[in-house]
């Protein structure tokens, strides 16, 4: 009673600020009143015709009231005198006031002298509390419960779009959808025009006052001709439909609660596919790539292998990252199904095996480990391939030289030139033989050095080691055939340098000078055009370094090429003094002056282009640094940056500033300012790309990889994202549960204290904890919960800081927060046992009661019944899901609602 005296309190303050009425609203509300008053009058056999005179005696007033109430007032004055008005006007406003109605600024002087107001302000007052204050639709009454029914009423209606008490009835199309909604068959709807308001207000006047019984209370000109009807007035005459149509209003009501039921079971039916196909694709994706990333077979080239490279860039940043969106979708929509299955009172979803959430964390967890060392994998092989190309080339450039100095050779070995030369001939054989000797030995390091780059090879598995391998046993066998052959020839001169007296010493000297000078310049030759390969600015240098001290010797072999031609032009001087008889060539050597000269040219000629190839390649170390710095700059302030958000997060997620509300805003905006950031994130992924294209394999300036980064980032979406899921939940369950702000920040409270690692989860033990903490008793047997502790109960309380929770109970409450039996608590576990222990929700029962009143009250329901009070998609959602009933008193066709009922709980199978 105190709740609806405020109510009238407020509706009568509402009269009093509105005392000015409008003319218009006056007139209407003068009609309607009017005729409202005499829709009840009539039943005692009278009525009234001017409202602020036939009411100032008090004896119609009175009347009204008893008619509307139903009990009798006191005995009236029958005296004309004022005092006798007054007087019986005092008594219908005294059991006004009886009623909970506070009376406010309204006399009954006002009323005995034909206040036309004051008469309006009292009738409306009468009006609410005798005709729209009883009215309850969906937990809400008065107006607002009026209103929502006139919604509810006029929804599948075209045009029709009722918010208020005025404007929205103009057209008139709402008065005529209230009526054809309960009788159809007297308004022909679908022949009615919104442009035509007046037809459309005459139609509805004209059938609720003939076949309704409903008086007309409005007129259709004055609605139309105001701009805002009055409020009031409307109301007046809405409420006469209501109470004419409130016999079907339990019936209605009985079909929204199993509306509400089956929606509820729709949705989360549809989640659960969902569900289903989104965690077979990932699955399936899954499955296919990993085999990709665990084919660790070798490509033959860099182009293949650097293909590869690219493919598994490609893969980790266009590929991968909609599959880690995908996977967190999955959790996010797996975690909210599960809390609309508790809050509906339903049993946990369990997907298909195979398909939990557990064994796609799984199946991550493999794709995590196969991609793992990939792409390690593929630089190495790169490295390799790398290596294996400068070994390959530098094998054919030492062996191409090695094949050019032994063309030849071995017919020269084989030649029996001796056997006939004189005895100057022969000791010009011999030296030259020596000289040979001393070319073959110097000869020896080449060979060795062939033999060791193709040993290399082998290791390294080079794909074209074949020919490798025959082209160096062909050179070393080739090696064997001239240590033999130059061994017999030696044998052979020794055996004729007793018939040899003279030598040309100078010959001598010229070829044992020559020919270690000659292979110092083949050998600078073959130093100045190696190929080489640094990765570092000092490895640069030290080329840079080592070629400065061989321009160094330049000098010196220059001295002494000069004192080999000074030789060779002392030679052809004796010779032209002294008339000697030579052939005019060397007999101890091949080598002559022309082919000392070409090749110090050739050397001079090399020199200025190996300091060129120095220079581009120190030039491209530089860049490469300068790629390293740049690259280091922005990970040293991107991955720091990327922790901070991550420990930001982990801090919002417990603490309690604002209400959830307030925490779920300020998380969107941060996650706003997350993925603002995402241009820096892919600035780096450029940068990243140039340092790879560039074959940079280390960054002393960072400690931050690319990986590192892509792995935090995606980390602290998937954080993010889930602490909004989190705090959306504990919304959902907050606002189905009625569970208040305080209440909230307390369970916050008391979670935050035991969770003392700021893990946001809670050990078996430390959940018991905060169970008791909270006043929860769970002892070695079940109990009632009074909300209160007895004496013994309140000692054991304090007695038990390490209190000992019965086993059984205990048990019970942790299947119910953690059914996978991790033996931690989330707080969405903890929010939602403790939701459950303080509010209450549908239950199989209610639904079942709602059946019976659908089928009056008949212990089976027949599809007629359900497709006339239910909406034509849950009605054959119940009808393709109901079994046949099958009890004593079953008829064709009968359904069996009440295992059906049961089922929606998994109370039963359906």
């Amino acid at each position: 009673m105190d709740s609806g005296q405020n109510d009238y309190m407020q509706q009568e303050d509402d009269w009093d600020r509105d005392m000015l009425l409008d003319p218009a609203w006056e007139k209407q509300q003068r009609k309607t009143f009017t005729a409202w008053c005499n829709s009840h009058l009539r039943k005692a056999g009278t009525q009234i015709e001017n409202i602020e005179e036939d009411f100032r005696d008090g004896l119609k007033l009175m009347l009204l009231l008893e008619v509307i109430s139903g009990e009798r007032l006191a005995k009236p004055e029958r005296g004309k005198m004022r005092v006798h008005k007054i007087s019986n006007v005092n008594k219908a406003l005294d059991f006004i006031a009886s009623k909970g109605v506070k009376l406010v600024s309204i006399g009954a002087e006002e009323i005995v002298d034909g206040n036309a107001k004051m008469t309006l302000g009292m009738i409306w007052t009468i009006i609410l509390r005798f005709a729209i204050q009883d009215i309850s639709v969906e937990e809400t009454s008065a107006k607002e419960g009026l209103l929502l029914w006139c919604q509810r009423k006029t929804a599948p209606y075209k045009n029709v779009n009722i918010q208020n008490f005025h404007i929205s009835w103009k057209d008139g199309l709402g008065f005529c959808a209230l009526i054809h909604r309960h009788r159809p068959e007297l308004i022909d709807y679908g022949k009615l025009r919104k442009d035509d308001p007046m037809t459309n207000l005459n139609t509805a006047f004209d059938v609720a006052e003939k076949y309704l019984d409903i008086p007309k209370m409005l007129d259709a000109e004055d609605i139309v001709g105001t701009a805002r009807p009055d409020e009031k007035a409307i109301m007046t005459y809405v409420s006469s439909f209501y109470h004419a149509f409130s016999g079907a209003q339990k019936a209605e009501t009985a079909a929204n609660r199993i509306c509400k039921v089956l929606a509820v079971n729709q949705e989360n039916e549809q989640l659960m596919e969902d569900y289903e196909k989104l965690a077979s694709d990932l699955l399936e994706w899954i499955r296919r790539t990993i085999p990709w990333l665990e084919n660790r077979v070798p490509e033959n080239t860099m182009q293949a292998m650097q293909q590869k490279l690219e493919d598994f860039r490609d893969y980790r940043r266009l590929h991968k990252p909609p599959k880690v969106q995908e996977k967190c979708q999955l959790e996010i929509n797996f975690n909210t199904l599960q809390t609309k299955l508790r809050l509906s009172n339903r049993p946990a979803f369990m997907p298909s095996e195979g398909k939990m959430v557990s064994d796609i964390s799984n199946a991550w967890g493999s794709l995590e480990g196969a991609e793992k060392g990939y792409e390690e994998w593929l630089l190495n092989e790169i490295r390799r391939l790398e290596r294996l190309d400068h070994l390959a080339e530098k094998f054919r450039q030492k062996a191409a030289i090695h094949e050019a100095w032994t063309d030849g050779k071995e017919e020269m070995l084989q030649q029996k030139d001796y056997e006939t030369a004189s005895l100057s001939d022969i000791k010009a054989l011999l030296k030259k033989h020596e000289a040979f000797e001393s070319d073959l030995a110097a000869h020896q390091d080449r060979v060795e050095q062939i033999a060791a780059i193709a040993q290399e090879l082998n290791e390294l598995e080079y794909y074209d080691s074949p020919s490798v391998n025959a082209r160096c046993q062909q050179i070393c066998d080739q090696w064997d055939s001239l240590g033999v052959l130059t061994q017999k020839r030696s044998e052979a001169l020794q055996r004729t340098e007793k018939l040899l007296e003279t030598i040309d010493q100078l010959y001598l000297e010229f070829a044992k000078r020559a020919a270690p000078f000659n292979n110092w310049m083949e050998g600078a030759m073959e130093d100045l055009q190696d190929t080489f390969i640094v990765h570092t600015i000092e490895e640069i240098q030290g080329l840079s370094t080592a070629h400065e001290q061989f321009k160094a010797t330049l000098p010196e072999a220059d001295k002494e090429r000069q004192a080999i031609l000074g030789i060779h032009n002392e030679i052809a001087k004796i010779v032209q003094t002294y008339h000697v008889n030579m052939a005019g060539t060397n007999p101890y050597t091949t080598i002559n002056s022309q082919e000392i000269n070409a090749k110090w040219d050739k050397v001079r000629q090399l020199v200025p282009q190996r300091d060129q190839a120095l220079i581009e390649e120190h030039a491209r170390q530089q860049n490469n640094e300068r790629l390293r710095r740049q690259f280091a700059n922005q990970a040293n302030v991107i991955g720091p940056w990327i922790q901070t958000k991550m420990q930001e997060i982990g801090r919002i997620s417990i603490e309690m500033h604002g209400t959830l509300e307030d925490q779920l805003t300020h998380l969107r905006q941060y996650e706003k300012s997350i993925v603002n950031y995402k241009p820096k994130i892919d600035q780096l992924e450029g940068d990243h790309q140039l340092i790879q294209e560039a074959l940079i394999f280390d960054n002393k300036h960072t400690n931050y990889t690319m990986e590192h980064i892509r792995v935090g980032w995606e980390q602290l979406l998937t954080t993010i994202a889930r602490t909004i899921n989190e705090i959306e939940n504990q919304i959902l369950t907050r606002d189905a549960k009625g569970i208040s702000q305080d209440q909230m920040n307390e369970f916050r409270a008391s979670f935050n204290h035991f969770d003392r690692d700021h893990s946001g989860r809670l050990g078996a033990e430390e959940f018991k904890a905060c169970l008791i903490s909270l006043g929860f008793d769970i002892g070695n047997d079940a109990q009632k919960k009074t909300g209160m502790m007895d004496a013994e109960d309140f000692r054991a309380c304090l007695i038990s800081m390490g209190y000992n929770m019965g086993e059984a109970e205990f048990s019970r409450i942790m299947s119910i927060v953690d059914p996978n039996r991790l033996g931690v608590v989330t707080f969405q576990a903890f929010i939602d046992f403790m939701s459950r222990e303080t509010a209450d929700t549908d239950t199989a029962d209610q639904v079942m009661a709602s059946f019976k009143v659908l089928a009056g009250d008949k212990n089976y329901i027949l599809v007629d019944e359900l497709r006339r009070e239910l909406p034509p998609d849950q009605a054959e959602y119940c009808i393709a899901r109901m079994t046949p009933y099958t009890g004593p008193d079953a008829v064709p066709g009968a359904l069996d609602y009440m295992s059906f009922s049961t089922a929606l709980y998994g109370e039963s199978d359906l």
